[in-house]
């Protein structure tokens, strides 16, 4: 089974999100996130807005959800998305809520273990609770608050062959991965590669990154793809 390769939109404009998702696509990205500064900033308008451009690409609504999850994971589903994300640290209640939505509005749902005090343990609980992929993510402001008090940079690397190891659906890895470093993650047994900040996008700026980006996505597509590693849970 080939990976499935994931591109971050962290951006704020939604002109330049379509321009980023159309050269990403024609990259070989196989799936297109509004990630949560474009959700922020443009909300159902650039889920509906990407869902117009990219009609037949599955579009993950990176919500983070906590609370009122039903009615979030129901209106990104309406807007076009095909999955929303919710936090491991939200109530039980609110992750059955969107795991609900999900099934009534044919909607995945991706549980993230941001913050999770035991990483494992919020991958299992998400899967636990009807989650149809994990997250393991290390936050964009642990990771840099981390490194400025002068100490080593947590990865999801650092976890991820466990909390793979620990729940039966799919895994995704994110967290201030380098290229090499996302590259490798369906190595760990991680199918879903996420590229986004600070691999495509500027991580300060948040807008898409210098150089010639189509060219990059093009030879990351590649080697992701060439893996073709045997991943039962897909």
């Amino acid at each position: 089974m080939k990976p499935i390769i994931q591109i971050s939109l962290d951006l704020t404009d939604i002109d330049e999100a379509l321009e980023t998702a159309a050269l990403a696509m024609r990259a070989g990205v196989d799936w297109l996130e509004a990630g949560t500064p474009l959700l922020l900033a443009e909300g159902l308008h650039g889920v509906r807005a990407l869902r117009q451009a990219f009609p037949h690409v599955p579009i993950v609504a990176d919500l983070k959800t906590m609370d009122g999850g039903y009615l979030e994971a129901e209106m990104m589903a309406k807007a076009g998305a095909t999955h929303v994300v919710v936090m491991a640290r939200a109530h039980a209640e609110t992750i059955k809520c969107v795991v609900k939505a999900g099934a009534d509005f044919g909607c995945k749902v991706m549980g993230d273990n941001m913050v999770c005090p035991d990483m494992v343990a919020g991958a299992v609980f998400l899967e636990d609770l009807g989650c149809d992929y994990v997250i393991h993510h290390i936050g964009y402001d642990e990771r840099r608050g981390i490194a400025a008090a002068g100490h080593r940079m947590p990865s999801p690397l650092d976890q991820l062959r466990e909390v793979v190891n620990a729940v039966k659906i799919p895994v995704q890895a994110v967290g201030g991965l380098s290229l090499e470093q996302a590259i490798q993650c369906p190595q760990y047994g991680a199918p879903l590669v996420v590229l986004g900040a600070p691999l495509t996008i500027d991580a300060d700026a948040f807008k898409t990154a210098g150089g010639n980006l189509e060219d990059s996505l093009r030879l990351i597509c590649q080697a992701v793809h060439a893996q073709d590693v045997p991943f039962q849970k897909l």
